[in-house]
């Protein structure tokens, strides 16, 4: 019985958290002002006024790019974690074992940006 008395604060944690965000979420529909006005009503794209069809495609160059992106963002996901860690493991293990094997990877890493630069992936003018 004393064990399930320790996860009370995470239990109440857990109350509260959903109390507030239910109050966050309706108290805005019980308690605002309603004045709806022309202006109001029209969509919204960045400061201008909507122009086309919202349905329009999107250019392939903008799912390559995000690929990319994708690419790129996952390498700094494994390269920033093995640099904190990287005095621990050079203890383990050799130091230069350790620092060749991320050189590996940043340069399988640099031969892909090389091989997307060479097919065009980065010119959006064509």
């Amino acid at each position: 019985m004393t064990e399930m008395w320790d996860f009370l604060p995470i239990l109440l944690t857990f109350v509260i958290a959903t109390g507030l965000a239910m109050v966050l979420a309706f108290a805005p529909r019980l308690l605002a002002m309603r004045r709806p006005t022309p202006e109001k009503a029209i969509p919204y794209e960045c400061g201008k006024d909507p122009i086309g069809s919202a349905r329009e495609r999107f250019s392939v160059a903008f799912y390559l790019v995000a690929m990319i992106f994708i690419l790129f963002d996952i390498e700094a996901i494994f390269l920033i974690p093995w640099a904190v860690v990287f005095r621990d493991l050079a203890r383990e293990v050799s130091r230069g074992f350790v620092f060749m094997e991320m050189m590996i990877f940043i340069t399988v890493l640099i031969a892909g940006y090389v091989y997307a630069w060479k097919k065009g992936v980065f010119d959006w003018h064509r």
